[in-house]
C-alpha cells in the first residue's frame, strides 16, 4: 500500500522554489499591508458575524477570542476560500526528499499525513492544500492535524477542509495547547535607549526575561506592565523608522502557529481591526 501510494508523488520544482522564498522574510512595512487590509477586515466582520455561535463557543471553552481565531484564518486562507491547490502528497514528498535543510521536519510530517490517511480512510492522493503541505481552512500540517483538530459541531468527524466550526474549535485548541492565557495582554508598545536593548529581542523561544529585566537594557513599555511578567522585545522595520513592543505569553503562544514574528504581528493586528470594525456596526 505504502509503495503504490509514494509511487503516484510527483515532483514539484515550483514547491522547493517557493519554500526557498518566504513571504515571512519581507520588512514589516511591505509585510503587513499584504494581511491587513480593507478587504481582509471587511471579510473577517462577515465571517465572524455568520460564524457567531462558534466562534463565542470556542471562546468559552478554550479562552480564546474571537477576533484572534478569525483572524488566524483570515491570514492563513481569507477565511476558507484559498486553501492551497497542491497536492499535499506531492508538496510534503517534495520537500521530504528534495530539501535537505528542513528534510527531517517534512519526512516527519509525511510519516504523519500517512497516518491521518489510515486513521480518517481519506483519499490521501487527492487531498490539496499550501506548497508545504498544510491543510484545510486552518492550514494544519499533518502532525497538527492529528494532534489538535478538534470536531467541532460534533458530527462524529473531523473535516479541516469543510468545516468552519471544525477549523474554528481546532485553532482555538491549539492554541489553547501551546499555553494561551485567557484575558492576559498580548504586546504593549515600547520605546529603547541605547543598543543593549537588543539583548532582550524575540528570538523564538520561550520567554525568559521579566519586564524589568528588560527595562535594565533600556526597553520599556509606554505604559504599565507589571515588572513581574515575562516578556521579550519586537523590532518591526517601518520605511521611516522602527517601531517597538513588548510582547508577552500569547504572542509567543501565536508564534507557535507560524514562527514568523511578522506572521503573528499581521494576525494581532488584523484581529484589532476585525474587533474595532464589527463594534462600530453593531
Amino acid at each position: 500500500e505504502l509503495e503504490d501510494i509514494l509511487g503516484q508523488a510527483q515532483y514539484q520544482q515550483g514547491i522547493i522554489k517557493a519554500i526557498s522564498q518566504p513571504g515571512t522574510a519581507k520588512p514589516w512595512y511591505a509585510y503587513r499591508p499584504v494581511f491587513v487590509t480593507p478587504k481582509r477586515i471587511a471579510a473577517g466582520v462577515a465571517f465572524w458575524n455568520t460564524n457567531a455561535s462558534d466562534l463565542e463557543r470556542a471562546r468559552r471553552d478554550f479562552g480564546v477570542p474571537e477576533e484572534i481565531i478569525a483572524a488566524v484564518i483570515g491570514v492563513e486562507t481569507f477565511y476558507g476560500t484559498q486553501n492551497g491547490k497542491h497536492r499535499i502528497l506531492d508538496a510534503l514528498t517534495t520537500l521530504a526528499f528534495n530539501y535537505p535543510r528542513r528534510a527531517d521536519f517534512f519526512r516527519s510530517e509525511l510519516e504523519q499525513y500517512l497516518l491521518m490517511g489510515r486513521d480518517q480512510h481519506a483519499d490521501l492522493l487527492n487531498i490539496r492544500g499550501s506548497y508545504a503541505g498544510a491543510i484545510g481552512i486552518p492550514q494544519f500540517m499533518p502532525s497538527s492535524y492529528r494532534r489538535y483538530a478538534v470536531d467541532f459541531n460534533n458530527d462524529g468527524k473531523v473535516e479541516l477542509s469543510k468545516s468552519t466550526a471544525d477549523a474554528i474549535g481546532s485553532v482555538a485548541n491549539y492554541l489553547k495547547s501551546y499555553g494561551w492565557e485567557a484575558g492576559q495582554p498580548i504586546v504593549h508598545p515600547a520605546v529603547v535607549n541605547g543598543e543593549d536593548y537588543r539583548e532582550a529581542l524575540y528570538s523564538g523561544h520561550p520567554l525568559r526575561y521579566t519586564v524589568s529585566e528588560i527595562r535594565q537594557w533600556g526597553a520599556a513599555p509606554r505604559w504599565h506592565a507589571p515588572g513581574g511578567r515575562l516578556a521579550t522585545l519586537l523590532e518591526l522595520e517601518t520605511k521611516d523608522r522602527r517601531e517597538y513592543w513588548l510582547a508577552f505569553n500569547n504572542f509567543h503562544v501565536i508564534t507557535r502557529y507560524n514562527r514568523s514574528v511578522n506572521y503573528a504581528m499581521s494576525v494581532l493586528q488584523l484581529a484589532e481591526e476585525i474587533r474595532a470594525a464589527r463594534a462600530l456596526n453593531l
